[in-house]
């Protein structure tokens, strides 16, 4: 017997699905309920690499967390993740199988997937008592209907009942709810069965008679209003925003420790993947992190971390075009702390054999690591763990950029010279032990007087925030209604909107 199921949609991109979604399945957990994830289809540079060695979107791995479950590929089975503005790289079952521009992609390549979307969504039905499922952009783009896998596409294969999360601080969201609903088809809009109001400021009396007259003019309910809370996104598809909120958490940050902060510039390169690795350093008091785009924004900072990117040699080109290549460059002979992290690695090193990504060919780094790297057509997928500085330290690597080091010290799988270090390893700075002792490092270099927090540990932050979200959903959701369509499904008779899904 299949376990029961839900889509949260949203009337927009970052309308707050997926932070819905986690909270949806940390408050089941709660309740006893074997819960599992599921995003048919993701376009995203944030992903992570889950035990078996598959690539999948970051925030499936955060719901599974969520849900205090291992994440797997199954969860994430269709991942996208951008090359430019004309194409991205298509990961399937966790492994790459090529690249493809939007059009090639919705001209006829998504609706093939749809079988092995639904196959993975059985197997996750028939294991867990139910799975929270999360849609892409909005359900009403008309425009894609036809080839949708994640939205109602799903929704109908899978007969999962529908529930539209829509941002109330962007306004409009009575217009979206209703528009959303009214856009569909009559078979479709058989699925949707409410709303959940996201991001309310204010007293919630004033909204009701709004949602009185959603309520007739759709037949469908509001099956919640959830209150506007500062960091609550963590591990979203994209976007900055994120990470600039410096902190994983909403309460205050604690006072630094000792009596100087550390200031931290991350080159906010194009294409930037899994920029979340710098969100360690900003849930760490007294380490103050925020992203540039220009040379003179390197001058008072204690560390630059140079991120991880989906494109390589165009970041490189993009640091040279700023002026930030050359200060880098002078940086690292002053001695002065540098980072580089996957890409960023690769930048730093002496030059880049590229006929993979950017297919440039012989391309030459900023030459301050004794690196050349080389990249092969098949994308390491690994979960290395090690030590470093005398921690431990757990990662992950996704990259096709193989790296041939012949100089400096061993710095996790890469090198340091000086005080310039360089690491395909993503997530090691969540390693609490290593990541106090590489911010000694940095303020000694630095000449700040800098004391790393001894008791700060990043993956308690974590369970904090999503036992946050979980309250969320307890204390602000309609959680019996939430039960009966998940395990029931969405109301029969709801009625039907004009004008509908045109033909």
């Amino acid at each position: 017997m299949s376990g029961g199921g839900l889509l949260v949609a949203g009337t927009t991109s970052d309308a707050g699905k997926s932070v819905v979604t986690a909270g949806i399945c940390r408050w089941l957990v709660r309740q006893g309920v074997k819960v599992a994830p599921f995003k048919a289809q993701n376009m995203s540079l944030n992903s992570f690499v889950t035990r078996e060695g598959a690539e999948i979107g970051r925030a499936q791995a955060m719901q599974a967390q969520a849900c205090r479950i291992e994440p797997t590929a199954l969860m994430n089975p269709v991942l996208l993740k951008p090359g430019g503005e004309q194409s991205s790289q298509v990961v399937l079952l966790g492994k790459p199988v090529g690249e493809l521009s939007a059009r090639g992609y919705h001209g006829g390549r998504q609706q093939q997937l749809l079988g092995t979307v639904l196959d993975c969504l059985d197997e996750l039905r028939g294991t867990y008592d139910a799975v929270i499922c999360e849609g892409a952009g909005s359900p009403a783009e008309i425009n894609l209907r036809r080839t949708d896998i994640v939205n109602m596409g799903i929704a109908r294969n899978a007969g999962l009942p529908v529930l539209v999360v829509g941002d109330i601080d962007r306004g409009g969201v009575f217009a979206s709810f209703f528009g959303t609903v009214a856009l569909l088809s009559p078979e479709d809009q058989a699925l949707v069965a409410g709303f959940l109001v996201n991001k309310f400021r204010g007293d919630v009396s004033l909204l009701e008679p709004g949602l009185d007259m959603l309520h007739g003019l759709t037949g469908r309910s509001t099956y919640g209003v959830l209150p506007f809370r500062h960091g609550l996104g963590i591990d979203e598809e994209d976007g900055l925003r994120v990470s600039l909120r410096g902190t994983v958490r909403e309460s205050a940050v604690s006072p630094p420790v000792g009596e100087d902060v550390l200031r931290v510039a991350v080159c906010a390169i194009p294409l930037m993947s899994n920029f979340t690795d710098v969100d360690a350093l900003a849930a760490e008091p007294g380490v103050v992190v925020r992203f540039v785009d220009r040379a003179e924004e390197l001058a008072d900072a204690d560390l630059v971390v140079i991120p991880g990117t989906r494109g390589t040699v165009r970041a490189l080109e993009w640091l040279r075009e700023r002026g930030l290549a050359d200060a880098l460059v002078a940086r690292a002979a002053e001695g002065r702390p540098v980072l580089g992290i996957c890409g960023g690695f690769q930048i730093l090193g002496e030059h880049i054999e590229d006929e993979v990504e950017s297919r440039q060919g012989h391309v030459e780094g900023l030459g301050v690591l004794p690196v050349r790297v080389r990249f092969a057509r098949e994308k390491t997928l690994t979960r290395p763990e090690g030590e470093a500085l005398g921690e431990h330290v757990a990662g992950y690597e996704i990259h096709h950029g193989v790296a041939d080091i012949h100089g400096g010290q061993p710095f996790l799988d890469g090198c340091r010279v000086g005080q310039t270090w360089g690491t395909h390893w993503h997530g090691s700075l969540e390693s609490d032990g290593f990541r106090r002792a590489f911010l000694r490092e940095v303020a000694a270099a630095a000449g700040r007087r800098f004391v790393a927090a001894p008791h700060t540990s990043f993956a308690a932050l974590r369970e904090e925030q999503l036992d946050r979200l979980g309250d969320l959903i307890e204390q602000h959701a309609d959680t019996d209604a939430l039960w009966r369509l998940i395990e029931s499904g969405a109301p029969q008779g709801l009625p039907f909107i004009p004008p509908g899904a045109p033909a």
